[in-house]
């Protein structure tokens, strides 16, 4: 589809509820390679979101809930379908790893994502022309897109909770698809919120573990790690939630292949 050929997005968040107080926010007419979910999780005396999306359009535009009680925003890693709306908000928390105050180039455009993350084999040859198929609103380019540092960003270490009053979740470095990539744990719950540590994969699809900053023997001991946690479901960074046993599975798949 060409640029001057995108029809207008009727809407461009969709938000579904998955659980008592947690709502998944995606972005459906952005290709599934960049449709990344963004979790807001409601808590007593403040909420989290996690992640912030591609930043098409803005947040506080097209989902305005996000910032109605004062948000703590966890970027798990710096890629642009994660942080692109990071910049709305007033703090975010990140591994200091990220290079969230340099990002990489954003760009919609397939071939140049490619460069970007250095992607290969099946995923680089899939890409679209562009990576959305409407346009969020009438003066939207694809070409003006761009991808914006946040205005002020904590240091998130391995260990540090995240106090939302009635729920609390641990931070874990979990090395790998990108140096800095987080995870969020919920001990209590058996809540995991994985970003791009772990995600359900379709066959013939593997984890990113060739692209810019990756690093094969870091993924292994990070999803060794998780194993060995009591994770009971898994909210990951995209595509729908999954258990435990589907959690093991893609592990213990991907550590075979590995070693």
């Amino acid at each position: 589809m060409t640029t001057d050929r995108l029809p207008l997005a009727d809407r461009w968040f969709q938000a579904e509820q998955v659980a008592d107080g947690l709502t998944a926010i995606t972005e459906p007419h952005v290709h599934e390679f960049l449709r990344a979910n963004i979790w807001h999780l409601r808590g007593s005396r403040r909420d989290l979101v996690v992640d912030a999306g591609l930043g098409v359009l803005s947040l506080r535009h097209g989902a305005p809930q996000l910032f109605e009680h004062d948000p703590a925003l966890v970027v798990t890693h710096a890629h642009l379908d994660h942080m692109g709306g990071a910049h709305e908000f007033d703090t975010c928390y990140a591994h200091p790893a990220e290079a969230l105050h340099a990002p990489a180039p954003g760009t919609l455009r397939g071939e140049r994502l490619t460069g970007v993350l250095g992607l290969e084999g099946a995923y680089a040859a899939e890409l679209p022309e562009l990576m959305v198929d409407a346009a969020p609103g009438p003066e939207f380019t694809p070409d003006s897109y761009e991808l914006r540092p946040p205005k002020r960003w904590l240091p998130l270490e391995d260990g540090d909770v995240v106090d939302l009053g009635d729920r609390r979740l641990t931070a874990l470095h979990l090395p790998g698809h990108s140096p800095g990539s987080v995870a969020l744990f919920e001990p209590d719950e058996g809540v995991l919120f994985s970003g791009d540590v772990v995600y359900d994969l379709r066959e013939g699809e593997e984890l990113l573990d060739t692209i810019n900053g990756a690093h094969v023997p870091d993924y292994i001991d990070s999803l060794t790690r998780l194993a060995d946690l009591p994770v009971t479901v898994v909210y990951p960074g995209h595509g729908r939630p999954f258990g435990s046993t589907r959690l093991l599975e893609l592990i213990h798949a991907y550590v075979d292949s590995r070693t």
